[in-house]
């Protein structure tokens, strides 16, 4: 290069994920059948209307202009709806619905939108990694909060209320949780909207999973005042299998998500029209098949947690989403170690914990993105692997974190 890369890319390392898949892509060029249980890209498909939709539209004439920033009416509707059904939350599909080309895009829109050099953002720990280097990108302060195991993954309030809060102007949260699979509840939403409302906060709830192994979906605006001092990220790549499509959305109070919008009309021409009518299109789909594809991920459960149990690893078996949150056996040295153990002796990766911040080390996340016969194929390895390694067998029974 011919130039110094920006200052601010010293505080964000590459992304775990795009280091850890470039190793396995390696491995398996060289011969490895490797079995990647750690990623939560979805392998299910979409709703069968999402792809006639999508051929149909792409063969309509006069698609190929740029679109509305705010994206098409149809598919602002169409989240209203969804919302309304859903989550018995009623939003006004003209102000209080932003589009967004995924809801990863929306954390940095967010970030730009209400964060200053300097301001401070409350992150939780364990949690999803592009809360932190975002607000990082943008000059914010990351203070990190803890989310306590035997408190099912909800705040240290102690630590929350002994902080010095004069600069937070912006709180991450995430319900039901990743990377723990805790359900969260009406009033831990009722807590955190009081707590924001006392220390003039933002809170963001990042809401992707409320559909996955759930049959009560919740979101945070259902809480009476919630809008005030609430927002909410929400995503179809999750729910309706369409991860790489990139359609998510941001909802709440009209003066932020104007906000929003003034930074997403700098940044982007809009969403293509085609993938805006089909998204809409299957917004539209019945909860029965939120519920056939909930069957198939309670059944990979099942297995999840006997792959779990074979590695003596303990957790709680009440968790939802599409991931296995699981303590590592106390013979365990850390949880990259023995991630790479697995990994190594059974050609099978997990994701070690630890990336999720401080909290989450000595704990492995095991996705449910994978065919019946895949997880199969792991537990016949770790029950092996469990054999050989004597302090790991015989296997443990399912047991509560």
């Amino acid at each position: 290069m011919i130039i110094q890369m920006a200052d601010r890319l010293q505080k964000v390392p590459e992304y775990y994920f795009s280091r850890k898949l470039r190793e396995l892509r390696d491995r398996i060029a060289q011969g490895e059948d490797i079995l990647n249980l750690g990623i939560g890209s979805p392998d299910l498909e979409p709703p069968v209307d999402f792809k006639k939709q999508l051929i149909a539209q792409v063969a309509e004439p006069g698609l190929h202009a740029y679109q509305p920033y705010k994206g098409i009416p149809a598919l602002r509707e169409a989240f209203a709806d969804f919302y309304s059904r859903m989550y018995g939350v009623s939003l006004n599909p003209e102000t209080e619905i932003q589009p967004l080309m995924g809801s990863k895009e929306g954390i940095m829109h967010i970030s730009m939108a209400f964060l200053n050099p300097g301001d401070q953002v409350l992150v939780p720990d364990p949690g999803y990694l592009t809360y932190g280097s975002v607000s990082e990108l943008v000059g914010a302060e990351v203070i990190s909060y803890n989310l306590l195991a035997d408190k099912q993954w909800e705040p240290d309030w102690e630590q929350l209320n002994s902080l010095k809060l004069e600069k937070v102007k912006l709180m991450w949260v995430s319900y039901p949780n990743m990377p723990t699979g805790a359900t969260g509840s009406p009033e831990l939403f009722q807590k955190l909207i009081a707590f924001a409302r006392k220390h003039k906060i933002l809170l963001v709830n990042d809401n992707p999973y409320s559909l996955i192994r759930s049959q009560q979906p919740a979101s945070i605006l259902h809480q009476a005042d919630a809008r005030e001092v609430a927002i909410e990220l929400n995503s179809m790549s999750k729910s309706h299998h369409i991860a790489g499509w990139r359609v998510g959305v941001v909802v709440g109070d009209a003066a932020y998500i104007h906000a929003i919008l003034q930074i997403k009309s700098n940044m982007d021409s809009g969403m293509a029209r085609p993938l805006q009518e089909a998204a809409a299109h299957i917004l539209k789909q019945d909860f029965q098949w939120h519920i056939e594809q909930n069957e198939i991920y309670e059944s990979r459960f099942e297995l999840a947690k006997q792959i779990m149990s074979s590695l003596n690893c303990s957790f709680d078996p009440n968790q939802t989403g599409m991931f296995l949150w699981a303590k590592i056996p106390a013979d365990a040295s850390d949880s990259a170690a023995f991630s790479d153990e697995i990994l190594n002796e059974t050609q099978l990766f997990l994701t070690p914990g630890f990336i999720f911040g401080k909290n989450g080390e000595g704990y492995l996340r095991l996705s449910l993105c994978s065919p019946i016969h895949h997880l199969e194929l792991a537990l016949s390895r770790v029950k092996a692997f469990a054999d050989r390694r004597p302090l790991l067998s015989p296997s443990l029974s399912i047991q509560e974190a």
